[in-house]
């Protein structure tokens, strides 16, 4: 397979060093010995090195998972990870928001391509800046009201900005919306929350441009009205019970607290990581007030394979089917066009868009890259050192979490474990 040659010579060096005795034969089918030994050697070299105190990580196929637990949950700390730690996913809310969407389309609830505002009139009528760093008054009229469909996309004409000198940025940050930095939360109930953002012009004309973030917030606030249930209700009655997610939710209760761990965030001087929120007393030790749909999730390895395997068994786990295989297609197919894919300059983040896609709050393979000469393999990161891939033709899932974002931010980590786990698959 096609990888970058330091991926390759770094997992090689470290299993040289770290186990020189293995087995060259198959661990028992899905993948090889020697692979899963490298993969490990690559993941100790991390924590080795101080990248994280520690992380988790699993690799799937069919019924065969391996799991690792390495280093400690917080640095200079000696409590070790564990199977069971329970994480900040962040980002990795956003697929769960999709799933809950489309369940809703089902339903018959919603429509995907029926105007948003019918739910949310907070954000009828809307304007659109001239430039996306002109002043809130410089506007012109929405072409049209922006989709469903445009909010699960990220095409509506809003997102995530990390200029904090633009005027947009300026009035997001002065509402406390908390489409920036996860910490601090808004403080905002979902009602204010929206009406605060319907104040602010939109950045592109619905449809223009994929934007960062902003949809899966708006679909948190949706999903709720459209059910007529709290947001974490219809997540935990729908999706969370069905699979067997335990402890996944938009807070940790005492009784859990021991399993749930600091989160590191970062000194933009130092870019050297510092405790941005601890176990108790943080904002994840009591119901939120706005329960954010874009990451405002906690979980654990086991209970975000279950959602994974869900969506790799085409909508069904278990023998009970909780989406249509028409709905997994969709959502995790490409749905942009290359225009969108482009974006231009109010495109604040985005995946590879050379050898990616986006469908709905995953990002999608569409061309071979570093990790795979194949594309298809679909899935999403979390903004503390997360990330997940399924991929449907080889039957494979592989998740990693850390509580670090300057592991998150250094992506050629989340390249080298994914590409390390393409080099565990038998050729």
């Amino acid at each position: 397979m096609h990888r970058r040659d330091f991926l390759k010579a770094g997992a090689a060096t470290a299993l040289a060093l770290s186990a020189p005795h293995l087995s060259f034969g198959l661990a028992s089918g899905g993948f090889t010995d020697t692979g899963l030994a490298a993969l490990r050697a690559l993941m100790q070299a991390d924590v080795d090195a101080g990248k994280v105190s520690g992380l988790v990580y699993l690799v799937a196929r069919g019924d065969e998972v391996h799991v690792e637990t390495l280093g400690t949950t917080r640095d200079g700390g000696t409590e070790p990870m564990r199977r069971d730690t329970i994480f900040r996913i962040m980002s990795m809310t956003k697929p769960v928001i999709a799933v809950a969407t489309l369940m809703l389309v089902e339903d018959g609830t919603i429509s995907l391509d029926e105007p948003a505002e019918r739910l949310l009139p907070d954000l009828a009528n809307r304007q659109v800046l001239t430039a996306i760093d002109a002043p809130l008054t410089s506007t012109v009229p929405a072409e049209r009201p922006f989709t469903i469909r445009e909010l699960l996309n990220f095409t509506f004409g809003f997102g995530l900005q990390f200029d904090p000198a633009l005027p947009i940025q300026e009035a997001i940050m002065a509402n406390q919306l908390a489409n920036d930095l996860p910490i601090p939360q808004t403080p905002h109930q979902p009602d204010e929350w929206m009406r605060r953002l319907g104040t602010l012009p939109l950045m592109a004309q619905p449809g223009e441009v994929w934007m960062y973030n902003t949809g899966t917030l708006i679909l948190g606030v949706l999903i709720a009205r459209a059910s007529g249930q709290k947001l974490e209700d219809f997540l935990a009655e729908r999706i969370f019970s069905p699979l067997g997610m335990v402890d996944t939710a938009f807070w940790v209760p005492p009784e859990k607290r021991d399993r749930f761990i600091p989160s590191y965030g970062y000194d933009m001087a130092t870019m050297q990581p510092v405790i941005d929120d601890e176990p108790e007393g943080g904002q994840w030790s009591a119901p939120p007030p706005f329960p954010s749909g874009s990451a405002g999730l906690v979980s654990t390895l086991d209970d975000y394979l279950a959602f994974a395997r869900m969506l790799l068994n085409k909508g069904e786990y278990n023998g009970r089917r909780l989406l249509s295989e028409e709905s997994v297609a969709e959502m995790t197919r490409d749905q942009l066009t290359p225009e969108q894919r482009a974006g231009g300059p109010t495109v604040a983040y985005a995946p590879d868009f050379s050898v990616s896609s986006w469908g709905y709050g995953v990002q999608v393979s569409i061309a071979p890259d570093d990790i795979s000469d194949e594309p298809g393999r679909y899935g999403w990161n979390g903004g503390y050192g997360a990330s997940w891939i399924n991929d449907p033709a080889k039957d494979l899932t592989a998740i990693i979490l850390s509580n670090n974002a300057v592991y998150f931010i250094s992506t050629e980590d989340f390249k080298a474990f994914k590409a390390a786990v393409y080099d565990a698959l038998p050729e």
